[in-house]
């Protein structure tokens, strides 16, 4: 099976490039499954139905969050009713919404899609070192009768995401950091067999601070003052993801790359 990870979208730069190459790239790269990181696509902060919509339309199947998920507050009832679009799991009991999910690609293979978040220099949410276990099969995903298994780790510390991947070694096909927005040259397949990548980078446009325009992002480091509200910067968007492939008697990772398309990041050749 083939999945493909797209990294934080960044506003309406980084829907863009998600909706103009997100088809070929299924189309020639043979991807079975899509899921991507939609906590920033609502102007930068957030998501909104509408937005999830346009996304499942091009080819995304399952959408995952972070700490931007509450931002836009309409969506709180549409994590309610529509599984496909998840939350961090290691929030408190009675948070709206699910942080896991089993899903079926179009050959009927079942993946589950976990989002989780880290704790290091983020909010303090339950522990998800102790969360993970929770959830994840015991062994290789196939002996829960899983064909691949996905984590996404929106987290900011580097230690902690790999901790944590090597943790979970043997029972995930792919463990994926998100939330720094900047793609990570560490696409590796872990001894056990689950493939790494520190963070996806975003689908955005780069030639800014991390998605946000400049100015306002610079002005807040020169001066002591309250804080400039940014917006996300609008040039011609790159899309940041990893794809991995998984070998379907096991569940686990036979090949991993980085897939970089679009704007000012030099592209990966993307092949068959």
């Amino acid at each position: 099976m083939r999945i493909l990870f797209c990294g934080d979208i960044v506003g309406k730069a980084g829907r863009d490039v998600v909706v103009s190459a997100l088809p070929a790239l299924r189309r020639d790269m043979k991807i079975d499954f899509v899921v991507a990181n939609g906590e920033n696509a609502a102007h930068g902060f957030g998501m909104t139905e509408k937005i999830c919509m346009e996304l499942f339309d091009v080819g995304v199947d399952v959408i995952t969050g972070g700490n931007h998920t509450w931002d836009k507050a309409e969506i709180i009832p549409v994590l309610e009713r529509d599984k496909r679009i998840l939350r961090p799991i290691n929030y408190p009991a009675g948070t709206p919404g699910r942080g896991s999910g089993a899903f079926t690609d179009g050959r009927g293979r079942r993946i589950l899609v976990v989002n989780i978040m880290a704790r290091l220099f983020m909010e303090l949410l339950d522990d998800p070192f102790q969360a993970i276990l929770d959830v994840l099969p015991l062994a290789a995903p196939k002996h829960a009768r899983f064909e691949a298994v996905l984590i996404d780790l929106h987290g900011e510390a580097t230690s902690e995401k790999m901790a944590f991947a090597h943790m979970v070694d043997g029972r995930a096909t792919l463990v994926v950091g998100t939330h720094t927005h900047v793609p990570t040259a560490d696409a590796m397949i872990l001894n056990g067999g689950t493939a790494y990548q520190t963070d996806a980078g975003m689908c955005g446009d780069y030639n800014s601070v991390i998605g946000m325009t400049k100015e306002p992002s610079i002005n807040n480091f020169l001066r002591k003052m309250p804080r400039q509200r940014m917006s996300p910067a609008d040039g011609e968007g790159t899309l940041c993801g990893v794809m991995v492939e998984s070998d379907d008697r096991t569940g686990l990772a036979v090949k991993v790359a980085p897939v970089r398309v679009g704007g000012r990041l030099s592209p990966t050749e993307n092949s068959a």
